[in-house]
């Protein structure tokens, strides 16, 4: 099983680098790195350096996976999904090439970067794999969702619906026209429930609308903000250039996340009725 994912991730990495659109993705590593880190000026810090390179390597990996899964989807290469023995192989090297070349072109700009860059410490220094490769696994796993390759029905539909409810979840706390917006469509939706003598429906909206003017939204947006945890906890960090017990964990728990996105991925391939394009 080893040998075959080796070779297929190794025939799709081959297939990017070789392709124009992996060339195009060296390019804009080579175009980022002399934007953001313009070889004639010191970059400012450290936290600069791992977290703009860290944004760099999840937009490279979503493009990476989506160009990567659009090529295993074709039909070309249908003798090799028949005689493999699991889909599930064919799947792992999709999301092993894309997550395989990110890395390295990440890594590539990130030297670039420390010419006439910042002066990493050690614990920097250590600090970086476990950051950029967890949110490399994850935009991975997410991008594989997005695509037809393994989407079945409505599923990424649900999913990157779930994740724009949470994200407007927590917007609530911070951004005040949005609950604003909220309690002022409940006041007139309850004022016009009591016009029309719909008292039962009318007291609780009411109630509703008057806790989130106090601090319901600020609840509400702890409540949905709790799954980006993680994410917050590695900008602070890094900004800080230390992490304390419980920010640690942040990378750790991100891989969990794409570990059960991997499970429905891998769910999904194995029992869908292929789609392939010519």
């Amino acid at each position: 099983m080893t040998q075959r994912i080796t070779a297929l991730t190794a025939y799709f990495i081959r297939s990017l680098t070789l392709s124009v659109t992996g060339v195009l993705y060296i390019i804009s590593g080579i175009a980022f790195w002399v934007i953001m880190f313009p070889p004639g000026q010191t970059t400012p810090e450290p936290s600069y350096y791992v977290l703009v390179l860290a944004a760099f390597g999840t937009a490279i990996t979503f493009l990476a996976t989506l160009t990567i899964s659009s090529k295993a989807n074709q039909a070309a290469n249908v003798p090799w999904i028949v005689r493999l023995p699991s889909r599930v192989e064919y799947l792992t090297a999709v999301f092993l090439a894309s997550t395989i070349f990110t890395l390295i072109l990440q890594f590539f700009v990130g030297i670039l970067a420390l010419f006439r860059g910042p002066e990493l410490p050690l614990d920097v220094i250590l600090q970086i794999p476990p950051i950029w490769i967890s949110l490399n696994v994850l935009t991975a796993v997410l991008a594989l969702h997005a695509t037809d390759f393994v989407a079945s029905g409505w599923s990424r539909v649900h999913l990157f619906g779930l994740i724009a409810l949470f994200l407007f979840g927590q917007s609530l706390g911070t951004a005040s026209s949005n609950s604003s917006w909220i309690i002022v469509r409940l006041n007139a939706l309850s004022r016009t429930l009591l016009r029309e003598g719909y008292y039962t429906l009318a007291n609780p909206l009411n109630n509703l609308s008057n806790w989130l003017q106090n601090d319901g939204a600020a609840s509400i947006s702890h409540l949905f903000g709790l799954p980006f945890w993680p994410f917050h906890a590695i900008a602070e960090a890094v900004v800080a250039e230390s992490f304390n017990m419980a920010q640690a964990l942040a990378p750790a728990i991100i891989l969990l996340y794409a570990t059960l996105l991997v499970l429905l991925a891998s769910d999904l391939f194995a029992t869908k009725d292929l789609d392939l394009t010519e």
